[in-house]
């Protein structure tokens, strides 16, 4: 199925009060087409008047991207308002899904039959459904490590994100080269488009068959050149 805002909206309030004792108060439910979850918290932190963490403009996001079935749609829900509960009630724990998150990860399966986990593991055709088709030209970072690994970056296409990009990893002492290409390939569609100094190792043989006929952008760490 794929939810809509009211079915959410309506699921929240009956796993608050069956699961949470109807203690987490009504948040705002955004429905996202995004490709990289099925669910996700979100939030804003400040530190409050007693020195804790408070969170604000805290919401939901579900993804409609992916057909589910309902019950894996509820889970998703469900993974998401353990979060929300953890920080509602300022409690702490060592990781996103740390030990905390897990007893009360584990409780709720084992009380109300549910299968919720910390990673989703779909089928092919799920996890093809988070794939956009469509042509993009994107700008893609091919980055070499000394220890022979190779990781590949989708970028924004704006010159200075670029080469902040460019230059901060190619000075790591791990890093032997970055390279950066313009392709319309779908297979990069998949990959997160950011600036964030992290790149996704995968088999170099992957790497160079879908970057065929994709055009190299020279880099000297002040500009770029086109090519073609």
């Amino acid at each position: 199925m794929i939810p809509t805002k009211q079915y959410i909206e309506q699921k929240f309030k009956e796993f608050n009060s069956l699961m949470f004792g109807g203690r987490l108060p009504a948040i705002p439910v955004e429905m996202s087409d995004a490709k990289t979850f099925l669910g996700k918290f979100v939030y804003r932190t400040r530190k409050g008047r007693d020195g804790k963490t408070e969170f604000y403009n805290c919401r939901l996001r579900i993804n409609t991207r992916v057909d589910l079935p309902e019950r894996e749609v509820e889970d998703t829900l469900i993974h998401e308002m353990i979060h929300y509960y953890i920080a509602y009630n300022q409690l702490e724990d060592s990781s996103s899904h740390g030990p905390l998150f897990q007893q009360i990860m584990n409780a709720i399966n084992a009380k109300f039959g549910r299968s919720i986990s910390v990673t989703f593991k779909g089928t092919k055709e799920q996890n093809e459904q988070f794939q956009d088709k469509k042509r993009h030209y994107h700008v893609v970072a091919v980055v070499r490590l000394r220890d022979g690994r190779t990781g590949v970056k989708v970028l924004p296409r704006i010159l200075q994100r670029i080469l902040m990009y460019y230059n901060a990893v190619s000075a790591a002492k791990e890093v032997l080269s970055v390279q950066l290409y313009m392709s319309d390939n779908v297979f990069f569609n998949r990959f997160p488009n950011s600036s964030a100094l992290k790149a996704h190792f995968i088999d170099e043989e992957v790497v160079l068959e879908n970057l065929k006929g994709a055009e190299e952008l020279p880099c000297d760490g002040k500009s770029i050149r086109r090519t073609k």
